[in-house]
């Protein structure tokens, strides 16, 4: 049963007490500007232009601040063919590890896309809309990190992106450690839009239905009122493995032609392990005989696409079958709608009450392997072993396909006869807001509410009960049935199906409610322009709760992990924020706010920079932040988490003597428990850099950055819980040392780990040619990551140019350096972009300095996955003012995604390389206008 968290007793009156004290603060740090201001003052300030850039509430002269922020048009979004926010904003080279893309449907956000800055987590990483909040996604990222879902926004709405690339906690709260993504749309419209487009791959999958419309009428300025809304349809078939079976390596599981053993290919199921002491699970199932050795069943070759199959290779190897190619998806079936309006209404001079309101609808299915009726896995209580020992699930002496008539064998079996594990995950997302702002005097003011809220329905079928498969296995007089496996599921009726594979499903809530008041105006003209002070205060109320899946609770579904949360937090807050031009050539700015949780947390952020122009042509820019996040109820509160990932095991290396067989990364459970010491988060981020534009069609912006996080909340070490011994493991010692059975689970809490440093390099360059008729646009993003480093204790390990961290990132990795190159050629009523995308090589270890994390057959390491660049082609023509023709082609020379036999996100290829394992992919689009 799950409790609320403990509330302080002052939460009767704390909402008013702490916004007075907010307030009462913010007029103390007023009045002492202004005292200074009358020192200097000879006369009233200039009023600033009404330019609001991220990362700051006071409107300005010009774009540029002390902080780097990256503009993204829409232009630039429709040149790259990408149809949703989520998929442009993955393909940015600040985006890194622990972004969520929307094709790993099998994990614990299945169905939510979201956005990892720097790689430090979506959780880390705030996203926008309008400036504002939205509430979170309502599965956790791993079941531990919150994030915002990227893809109930409405593309044909937004009119464009910020990026703010260096810690933003003074600003908008202590959830911006990694920066800010500030997703815009159109603040008024007035007309209709109406865009339709049909995608299609290479290999004539994966369809792609899109029709939106955008109508607005009224003008603020003439009408006094605008209203408008855009309503946004789609549906994209799902895309099977086996529609790329002629793919090379990503269409099958069996990579055994590529130089790799069947032992360690992790998608190829079937094969015996450790010397026939593991493994075996089988379309044909196998039982361990009494010396521990496994001996498969029979009907093997009738069961297999594999050719070459028999009962006698079975005997020796296993039966060999590819489950990937035969039932998961490469890519989900997604359903949605999404709406967006917005309404404004002027009175007086300059005030404006406006409202928006948000809501989506998205439905993803996902189709995953068959499951296993063995393993390990976790739930409150600890850990379930299905492989061995009292739990272990066996056929009983007297089942009619049991090998070993009088012995209780213990099996190991892929039950193809259920059929695949599916997912339907349906969520709906809503959004209101309500303000007004204006000016009062010399004061620029703008107060809202917002409302914003998610529920979530994760269906799933295919999946297998435990206690029930014990019954129907081990039991001659269960009351489900006796089921028959193998060569005779024919026999089985679909009662016992319905007894052994229950349909089961979770529900996920999160709810955010914000008030927010802030001001702003320039106190006094100094040399360099106007002195702009702004501050404001906020309230939030933000609740993420997830019921278990169903007997997850219980320990009762086979490989499944649990996951459930529950909690609320309250929020209150108060900034102040200055900039100061003291000179012509020199902008001094700082930021302070105080962030105060219910649950007694609080923390001062700053954040201070400098913007030094020696001339027209060329800045300097620095910035110093600090950030801070307490737990969230994932962490701290009720509930756990048991999942799973890869990893090495030492011991049976060493056991074995370092048999390569034995030294590969496999996956296991992890068991994580919540815990209420947690500290909060804290960072210190450092950005420095220039801006050069030494003619109007020139522009270069050079940052470098740093981000150190301490108290750093994560799961605990699996490597250093494997060392210390917390892990439950099978049977099958190797040459007899105790403990060297094959790791089955890993027991952790989440903790304070020491640090994480990550530091690296931005470049932008923009250059725009006048050729001829035509005009030729050329831009370059570049990030290179210097250092990502993680330090637990006394040891300190480094990512970068690695496949780490494997403990948090599915293995996706951590690449050196990405670029993005675009051109965009714009003749009269045509335009052509191309952008070419390049992603750096990783070495196939789990960090700087460790170990392999794959071999070949014949026992030599997998150094590298290769670096992957990808060519994207588009273009426009304008048929008419009113009509436009438009077309892309991603992936244009359908490169292929180099075979990674690490990562388990995606079969055989990195998430990071997904166009690759879609291939080419066509989409062609029309949009009219009316007046």
């Amino acid at each position: 049963m799950k409790h609320p968290i403990q509330r302080l007793d002052r939460r009767r009156n704390g909402l008013a007490h702490s916004i007075s004290h907010i307030l009462a603060s913010s007029a103390l740090l007023l009045v002492g500007a202004l005292g200074a201001s009358s020192a200097f003052a000879q006369e009233q300030a200039t009023n600033l232009d009404r330019i609001t850039v991220t990362g700051s509430n006071i409107p300005r002269t010009n774009t540029e601040t002390s902080s780097p922020v990256q503009v993204v048009s829409r232009q630039e979004i429709d040149r790259t063919g990408k149809t949703t926010v989520a998929e442009y904003l993955q393909t940015l080279t600040s985006d890194g590890a622990g972004s969520i893309p929307k094709t790993f449907g099998n994990g614990f956000a299945g169905g939510g896309a979201g956005i990892s800055l720097r790689g430090l987590g979506a959780g880390s990483t705030l996203v926008l809309l309008n400036g504002r909040r939205m509430a979170t996604y309502g599965l956790a990222d791993d079941g531990q990190k919150v994030f915002t879902d990227l893809s109930t926004i409405p593309l044909d709405a937004v009119e464009r992106i910020e990026v703010l690339k260096d810690g933003a906690s003074a600003i908008y709260g202590s959830d911006a450690i990694a920066g800010v993504v500030n997703i815009i749309l159109r603040s008024d419209f007035n007309g209709a839009i109406l865009r339709a487009s049909y995608g299609l791959s290479g290999d004539s999958d994966g369809d792609a239905k899109k029709a939106t419309l955008t109508a607005g009428t009224g003008d603020l300025a003439t009408d006094g009122w605008n209203a408008f809304f855009s309503l946004d349809v789609g549906k994209t078939d799902a895309i099977k493995i086996s529609d790329r079976k002629d793919r090379k390596w990503i269409g099958t599981g069996d990579i055994r032609r590529y130089g790799y053993a069947a032992t360690d290919a992790q998608f190829l199921g079937g094969a015996f392990l450790s010397g026939g002491t593991a493994g075996g699970a089988g379309p044909n199932g196998s039982v361990f005989n009494s010396a521990g050795q496994l001996v498969a069943l029979p009907g093997c070759a009738g069961l297999t696409t594999i050719p070459g199959q028999s009962d006698a290779t079975a005997q020796a190897q296993g039966c060999l079958w590819d489950p990937a190619q035969l039932y998961r998806d490469l890519s989900p079936e997604e359903k949605y709608v999404n709406v967006f309006g917005r309404a404004s209404f002027a009175f007086g001079e300059g005030g404006e009450i406006y409202t928006e309101i948000g809501y989506s609808k998205k439905e993803t299915t996902f189709s995953n392997t068959p499951s296993g009726v063995s393993g390990g896995w976790g739930y409150p209580l600890g850990p379930v072993n299905a492989n061995s020992g009292p739990g272990a699930t066996v056929l009983s002496p007297t089942h009619p396909d049991n090998p070993i008539p009088g012995q209780a064998s213990r099996l190991r079996y892929s039950a193809w006869d259920v059929g695949p594990r599916v997912t339907n995950n349906t969520n709906e997302f809503n959004r209101f807001l309500a303000g007004i702002k204006g000016n009062w005097g010399e004061w620029s003011y703008d107060t809202a509410y917002l409302h914003s809220g998610t529920d979530l329905v994760n269906e799933r079928s295919g999946f297998l009960r435990y206690s029930a498969v014990q019954c129907a296995l081990g039991n001659p007089a269960c009351p489900g049935g006796v089921w028959r496996i193998g060569d005779d599921a024919g026999l089985n009726s679909q009662a016992l199906y319905d007894y052994i594979s229950p349909n089961i499903s979770a529900r996920a809530k999160s709810s955010l409610d914000m008030f927010d008041f802030r001001m702003s105006r320039s106190l006094m003209d100094l040399k360099g322009g106007p002195l702009g002070l702004a501050f404001g205060t906020e309230w939030r109320r933000t609740s993420n709760s997830l019921t278990p899946q169903t007997f997850t609770d219980q320990g009762d579904i086979i490989g499944l992990g649990y996951s459930a949360y529950d909690g609320t937090q309250n929020v209150y807050a108060g900034y102040v924020e200055l900039s100061a031009p003291v000179l012509e050539q020199l902008e001094l700015s700082g930021a302070l706010r105080y962030d105060k949780y219910e649950s007694g947390e609080g923390k001062a952020t700053p954040k201070v920079g400098f913007k030094w122009t020696p001339a027209d042509w060329i800045a300097v820019r620095a910035s110093y932040a600090e950030g801070f996040r307490a737990p969230n109820p994932a962490e701290n509160g009720d509930g756990g988490l048991a999942a799973f990932s890869n990893a090495r095991d030492p011991v049976r290396c060493a056991a074995s003597g370092n048999d390569p067989q034995e030294c590969g990364a496999r996956q296991v459970a992890i068991i994580t428990r919540p815990n209420s010491a947690l500290k909060p988060e804290e960072s210190k981020s450092y950005s420095v850099g220039f801006v050069l534009q030494p003619t109007s069609t020139t522009s270069l912006t050079v940052d470098g950055w740093e981000i150190k996080r301490t108290n750093e909340i994560a799961q605990g070490s699996t490597a250093d819980a494997i060392a210390a011994g917390n892990v439950l493991r099978d049977s099958n010692n190797i040459n007899g040392v105790a403990g060297s059975g094959t790791i089955l689970a890993v027991n952790t809490d989440y903790v304070n780990a020491n640090s994480s440093r990550v530091r690296g390099i931005d470049t932008d360059i923009r250059q725009t040619f006048e050729v001829g008729p035509g005009q030729l646009e050329m831009d370059l993003q570049w990030s290179h990551v210097l250092k990502f480093e993680r330090t637990e204790g006394d040891s300190t390990v480094d990512y970068v140019g690695t496949h780490g961290n494997c403990d948090v990132t599915n293995c996706i990795g951590t690449p050196q350096d990405r670029i993005n190159f675009g051109t965009t050629w714009k003749q009269g009523a045509w335009s052509v972009s191309g952008v070419v995308n390049y992603i750096d090589s990783l070495e196939n270890k789990d960090r700087r300095g460790g170990d392999y994390l794959a071999f070949y057959e014949d026992g030599e390491p997998v150094e590298k996955i290769a670096s992957f660049t990808t060519f994207d082609l588009s273009g426009r023509w304008n048929i008419t003012d009113a009509f436009e023709l438009n077309a892309s082609v991603q992936n244009v020379f359908d490169r292929i995604a180099p075979l990674d036999p690490a990562t388990y996100g995606g079969v055989n290829y990195n998430p990071l390389h997904f166009s690759g394992a879609i291939g080419r992919y066509f989409t062609v689009g029309a949009k009219y206008t009316f007046e």
